[in-house]
């Protein structure tokens, strides 16, 4: 019997319940195609590798990441819970010692979601990668993470829960944002007052294909993990750059994401995107999974696979050059940058508008970060909807000084409730939320 070099577990929920539509993109078939896959092609006879089901997310497990409006129960539907919920899974058998790698084969996704929830954006309700990553370290103990996020799309989710945590390095490879949804993740979004340089994007121009994609990989984020030294690595892995994806304009390949994977040697990965349900999603995921269980994946090829006809311009190979040397002399001189950013505030504003696509809400969002010398600062943000609802929210953070500590609790106190529908305050120190 074939025998993988890495234990690996394989976490599987296709949500059978649950789709926006019975035709959407984001529907069940994502991940039966290749679960026939997977059973065509032998991969559960490989001694090594396992499948296991997921968890449920529980809604401390969600508190601790966001601020749901008005609460979990009502914000939240069951299969998007089961889907956080494998996740949990994949990292908790890692940690534990029973497996080597996983990969979390679920949906629906997530990176989409960011802190505040009014709704469902980009397909996404709650950040499945920040409520694992939110679960273990109160389980296993803090952890210094990286996530690699290789979805077409920006994961401008996972960016805004970890924009002033440099404790949770986030790299996200993406389709320029000015071609793509969501329209963000470029190079100059660095990070919150207490994690400037700590976020990474990378917009790559459409048509980009193998060669480009490796090069970055090579010449930009894995120098930058060597010099990080992550405690886990964290593949938030999007299939949806594949050639045949119906809404994007990537030329990768399955034989790149297996390399990639290969080269990036994540301990846990968390599929995202892709719907390019038959041509794509069946092999670009058999290529992961035998890349993370360290054997051969020379023989998965797509059917209509011609390198030639996906090969990258030398135009689009010396754009990509440049942006890797750009980004990563920011990545050099964040500490530098960071000064001259900061100078003598005592506070961050950031004013955004977001829209949830595929609820038709936006949000108005204005988020105040205290600079501290001493931690990373009290957090607020007050978000307003058109649907005519307005909430308060205080994030105490992890490593919070007794100074920021007290004045979060102050803040959540003297706030004038009758002002607005919620007032949250998030208390990262104890594990402790509310709301009133």
């Amino acid at each position: 019997m074939l025998k993988s070099q890495n234990r690996l577990a394989l976490v599987f929920f296709p949500a059978f319940d649950w789709a926006i539509t019975p035709t959407h993109p984001e529907r069940e078939e994502r991940l039966l195609y290749t679960w026939d896959q997977i059973l065509e092609e032998g991969i559960l006879d490989i001694n090594g590798i396992e499948v296991y089901n997921p968890t449920i997310a529980t809604e401390k497990d969600i508190q601790r990441v966001h601020f749901c409006i008005p609460d979990v129960r009502s914000r939240v539907p069951q299969p998007h819970l089961i889907s956080a919920g494998g996740a949990i899974k994949a990292a908790e058998l890692v940690l534990k010692g029973e497996a080597d790698k996983a990969f979390a084969m679920v949906r629906p996704p997530g990176h989409h979601a960011q802190r505040v929830v009014w709704g469902d954006r980009g397909f996404c309700i709650i950040n499945i990668e920040a409520v694992m990553i939110e679960n273990i370290r109160q389980r296993f103990g803090h952890k210094r993470v990286a996530i690699v996020d290789t979805d077409c799309h920006h994961g401008d989710g996972t960016q805004d829960i970890y924009w002033n945590d440099r404790d949770t390095l986030y790299i996200s490879i993406h389709q320029d944002g000015r071609t793509l949804y969501p329209g963000t993740g470029f190079p100059d979004e660095l990070g919150g007052p207490a994690a400037i340089g700590y976020n990474i994007n990378i917009p790559l121009p459409p048509g980009t294909g193998e060669e480009g994609f490796l090069y970055v990989l090579d010449n930009l984020i894995l120098p930058i993990l060597e010099e990080y030294k992550p405690d886990l690595v964290i593949n938030s892995a999007g299939q949806d750059n594949h050639y045949t994806d119906p809404i994007t304009n990537m030329n990768f390949t399955a034989q790149g994401y297996a390399k990639l994977t290969q080269k990036l040697n994540p301990d846990i990965a968390v599929l995202e995107g892709g719907y390019s349900i038959e041509g794509a999603l069946p092999y670009v995921n058999v290529g992961i999974i035998l890349a993370l269980a360290g054997l051969n994946y020379s023989n998965v090829v797509e059917p209509d696979y011609n390198p030639e006809k996906l090969r990258q311009s030398s135009k689009t190979m010396d754009y990509i050059k440049r942006l890797c040397d750009k980004i990563y002399n920011i990545w050099r001189n964040r500490e530098v940058i960071r000064d001259e950013m900061i100078k003598d505030q005592k506070y961050i504003l950031r004013k955004r508008n977001v829209y949830y696509d595929t609820d038709g809400i936006l949000e108005k969002q204005t988020q105040i970060f205290k600079i501290c010398p001493d931690c990373s600062g009290v957090s607020t943000i007050e978000s307003e909807s058109d649907w005519g609802a307005k909430i308060f929210a205080v994030t105490i953070p992890r490593d919070a000084c007794e100074k920021c500590f007290n004045e979060g609790y102050r803040l959540f106190e003297e706030i004038e409730k009758e002002k607005y529908y919620r007032v949250y305050l998030q208390d990262k120190v104890n594990d402790f939320f509310s709301s009133k």
